[in-house]
C-alpha cells in the first residue's frame, strides 16, 4: 500500500545478511545510524512507518566462531515526518571503486560490534580457506562463505569476494594464518609426544659436558692446574747446627777424614784414615793399606777433593792397625782422640767413612757392647795374620770401605777405630762379592789404637802383652785351657816368663781374668791384648777340681 512515501530502497548498516530479514522505508534525508555496523551475528532490524513495532525473524545460526553478544533490542520506530519535494536519491558516500563498505560510528540506540572486521586494501593476496581448531587440538571444517548482498546498486561498484568476508584474524579458535607446523598426529587422533627425543638430547648434552668437565678435570689434576704451578718455600735461613747433633758432629769431624785407594801387584783395595797430627800421620786398618806390600802405591784423598801420595810408617797385624804418612801437605786439621774407657752401652755415636768408594758417607748409631772379643784374618793359615780385639760394639752401619774410619762420640772425639763388621751370609765371597751392614759393627777402641799407632809412630813396631803360655786352641770346654805341650815338643809354659813366675802349670784352665768370665783361648788372648806390657792381672784356674787364684805381670812382645 503506497503511503504518499518514497518506495525506494534506504541504505542499511553493513553486516552480514540474515535470511528472512525485512526492509524498511524512511525518508530521504541522512540517516545519523546509517553508517554504523552492527555486530555480524545480532539480529536484523526493521522499520515500517506506522508506530507498531514489528518483530523480526529469528535469525538464523552463525558459523561457528566466538559466542553472539546479547540479542540487540526491539525495533525502534521512525517518526512519521513530511513529505519532501520529490529529488533523486543520493549516497551517503561517494562511489567507491574498490567497493569498499563505507565506515561510520553507530548511533547512540545501536550496540557497539563486538569485533571490528578490516578489509584488506584492494589487490592484497589473501591465503585461502583454513580450518580452525577448537582449542583442544581438533580440526574444524572450515565456515561455510557467507553470501555477500549490496544494500542497493552502486554505480561502478562490484560485491567483494567470498575470501574475503572469510578472513578473519581474531575469531577464536582459529589458528593464525603463520604458524608452525605441529607434530605429527598419533593413530589415535592425538599429537605425539615430544618427550622422548627431548629426554634424549638432554641425556646426549650431559655425556657431552661431563665428558669435556672430565677431561678439563684430569688435565687440571695432571698438569696443577691451567697457570703456571708456584710452591711455597720457607726462606728463613737454615742457620748452624747444635754441636752434638749428628750434623754438627760431621761439620767438625769430616775435615779430618780421609779416603785410602790402594793398588799392589795382585790386588787392590779401598779404605778410610783420619789426621792424627798436622805432621800428617794418618791412622788405618792393617788389612787396608796390606795389598800395597812394599811396593804398591797409596793415594789420599781428603773430603775437600785434594790428593796426596802416602808412604807407610808401620803396621801390626795382631791389631789390625797401620800408620801412613803423607808429605807436603798444609793445613791439616788432626781428628781429638776420645777416651773409649769411659764410653758406656747406648752412647750415640757417628760413623765416618767411604762404604763401597762412597767418600764422606756418615752414618749413625749407638755402642750396643762393649769388650767384644772378635778375631779376624786368618788368611794365611798360619795364625800370624789372626787380629784380636776386644772391640766395641755398634749398630752404625758399617760396609767395606769403612775400615780404618772413625768412629766418634757426640763431641766429635774418636772413641774407636772401624774395623769388622758381622755378615750374615759370606756365600758370595767366591764370586769377589762383599758382604753388607747387618747393624752388627765392630771398633777397635781407641785406647788401644792410640798406644799402637805411637808405638808404630816412633819404632816402626808395636809391642804385645803376654803372659808366656801356649793355649790348646782345640779345647771344647768353658774357659782357656793351657796345652800339654808346647811348639816343637817344648814345655806349654815358658821357662822363666810370667805365667811360670805366677804358677801356672801345664793343663790349668784359666776361668777369669781381672774378675771377668773367660770361654775360649781367643777370649784369653783378647783380654789379654787389651793391656799394655808391665800391668797386672788377677787370674782365676781350675787344677784338679780345685779353683786357684793368681796374680801376674804381663810381658811384652815385638808385634808384626
Amino acid at each position: 500500500m503506497d503511503d504518499g512515501k518514497t518506495t525506494e530502497p534506504k541504505a542499511k548498516w553493513w553486516s552480514r545478511p540474515t535470511p528472512g530479514r525485512s526492509t524498511r522505508t524512511a525518508p530521504q534525508e541522512p540517516s545519523p545510524v546509517e553508517d554504523a555496523m552492527p555486530p555480524a551475528d545480532a539480529p536484523a532490524v526493521s522499520e515500517t512507518p506506522q508506530d507498531a513495532p514489528h518483530e523480526t525473524p529469528a535469525p538464523e545460526p552463525a558459523p561457528a566462531g566466538p559466542p553472539s553478544p546479547e540479542p540487540l533490542a526491539p525495533s525502534v520506530q521512525a517518526p512519521e515526518l513530511p513529505a519532501p519535494a520529490p529529488q533523486a536519491a543520493r549516497p551517503l558516500h561517494e562511489p567507491d571503486q574498490y567497493s569498499t563498505p563505507p565506515y561510520g560510528g553507530p548511533g547512540p540506540w545501536a550496540p557497539a560490534p563486538p569485533v571490528q572486521r578490516p578489509t584488506p586494501a584492494h589487490g592484497t593476496p589473501v591465503p585461502p580457506p583454513y580450518a580452525g581448531t577448537n582449542g583442544s587440538g581438533m580440526t574444524l571444517p572450515p565456515a561455510p562463505a557467507p553470501v555477500f548482498q549490496a544494500p542497493h546498486p552502486q554505480p561502478h561498484a562490484q560485491p567483494p569476494s567470498p575470501q574475503w568476508l572469510q578472513y578473519d584474524p581474531w575469531g577464536a579458535p582459529r589458528q593464525p594464518l603463520i604458524t608452525q607446523p605441529g607434530p605429527p598426529l598419533g593413530p589415535d587422533g592425538r599429537r605425539r609426544s615430544r618427550r622422548g627425543p627431548v629426554l634424549i638430547g638432554a641425556l646426549l648434552l650431559a655425556l657431552v659436558a661431563g665428558g669435556i668437565g672430565g677431561g678439563i678435570g684430569a688435565y687440571i689434576e695432571r698438569n696443577g692446574g691451567l697457570t703456571a704451578v708456584e710452591l711455597p718455600q720457607d726462606e728463613r735461613n737454615g742457620g748452624g747446627r747444635a754441636p752434638d747433633s749428628v750434623a754438627g758432629i760431621a761439620a767438625s769431624a769430616l775435615p779430618s777424614v780421609v779416603t785410602l785407594h790402594v793398588s799392589g801387584t795382585t790386588e787392590s783395595g779401598t779404605g778410610t784414615g783420619f789426621v792424627l797430627d798436622d805432621r800428617g800421620h794418618i791412622l788405618t786398618n792393617n788389612h787396608v793399606v796390606a795389598p800395597a806390600g812394599s811396593s804398591g802405591d797409596i793415594t789420599v784423598t781428603f773430603s775437600g777433593g785434594e790428593t796426596a801420595s802416602a808412604e807407610i810408617i808401620g803396621t801390626d797385624s795382631g791389631y789390625d792397625l797401620a800408620v801412613v804418612k803423607v808429605s807436603g801437605v798444609s793445613g791439616l786439621k788432626p781428628l781429638p782422640l776420645g777416651n773409649s774407657d769411659n764410653v758406656q752401652v747406648g752412647d750415640p755415636v757417628v760413623a765416618i767413612g767411604a762404604p763401597f768408594d762412597l767418600s764422606n758417607t756418615v752414618t749413625s748409631g749407638i755402642i750396643s757392647a762393649k769388650d767384644r772379643p772378635i778375631t779376624a784374618g786368618g788368611e794365611k793359615g798360619d795364625g800370624s795374620d789372626i787380629s784380636y780385639v776386644d772391640a766395641l760394639q755398634t749398630d752404625a752401619p758399617i760396609n767395606p770401605g769403612n775400615s780404618g774410619g772413625p768412629l766418634v762420640d757426640t763431641d766429635a772425639h774418636v772413641i774407636g777405630i772401624n774395623s769388622a763388621i758381622r755378615a750374615a751370609d759370606s756365600g758370595s765371597t767366591t764370586e769377589g762379592g762383599q758382604a753388607g751392614s747387618i747393624g752388627l759393627g765392630f771398633a777397635i777402641p781407641i785406647n788401644q789404637g792410640k798406644r799402637v799407632a805411637e808405638e808404630l809412630i816412633n819404632t816402626g813396631k808395636a809391642t804385645h802383652p803376654v803372659i808366656g803360655v801356649s793355649l790348646d786352641m782345640k779345647y771344647t770346654g768353658d774357659g782357656a785351657k793351657v796345652g800339654a805341650e808346647g811348639a816343637d815338643g817344648k814345655s806349654s809354659v815358658t821357662e822363666g816368663g810370667p805365667g811360670e813366675k805366677a804358677g801356672i802349670r801345664p793343663g790349668d784352665v784359666i776361668t777369669e781374668v781381672d774378675g771377668r768370665r773367660v770361654h775360649s783361648g781367643e777370649e784369653l788372648i783378647v783380654k789379654i791384648r787389651s793391656h799394655r806390657p808391665g800391668d797386672r792381672l788377677k787370674l782365676t784356674l781350675t787344677r784338679g777340681g780345685k779353683d786357684l787364684s793368681m796374680t801376674l805381670t804381663l810381658g811384652s812382645a815385638t808385634g808384626t
